[in-house]
């Protein structure tokens, strides 16, 4: 492991964060809240960008969630969920970007990919994002912690 490694990560904090991001661009969706999109394009990025303190809900977990539950299982690398969560960023300002041209059609299937893509690794543990992140690293040689 080198020495710039970053420490590993309970791997149920990004999946909590992940179905709250499902669930809320689910109600969005269905109550045609154009400004969700935007709000939860702000909440991955803080957590991406800055680590889980400054993410609203990675710090819930790890505040009140956490504490209530044994220790995790396995720890994961903090840098593919990093990495999905940027890529969910990229979705959801598109998003937002088309809802300000007058796309909401366009607006709501990309949020809606994020919100399945967010749901599928909250409820398998099955990350796309965190998985072509791992490809991208292994082809660059990038050595992960576990």
């Amino acid at each position: 492991m080198a020495a710039t490694s970053p420490s590993p990560i309970d791997p149920r904090g990004p999946r909590f964060n992940q179905a709250v991001l499902a669930i809320a661009l689910l109600i969005g969706f269905a109550l045609d809240q154009r400004w969700v999109p935007a709000v939860f394009a702000v909440v991955l990025f803080l957590g991406a960008a800055f680590g889980p303190r400054y993410g609203p809900f990675l710090r819930l977990y790890v505040e009140a969630i956490k504490p209530r539950l044994g220790p995790p299982s396995d720890l994961e690398d903090p840098r593919p969920p990093r990495f999905a969560a940027a890529v969910g960023v990229v979705f959801l300002v598109a998003s937002t970007l088309a809802f300000v041209l007058g796309a909401a059609t366009v607006g709501w299937v990309l949020a809606l990919i994020v919100a399945a893509l967010a749901a599928l690794a909250a409820t398998t543990g099955i990350c796309v994002g965190c998985e072509i992140y791992l490809v991208l690293a292994r082809r660059r040689g990038v050595q992960l912690v576990a």
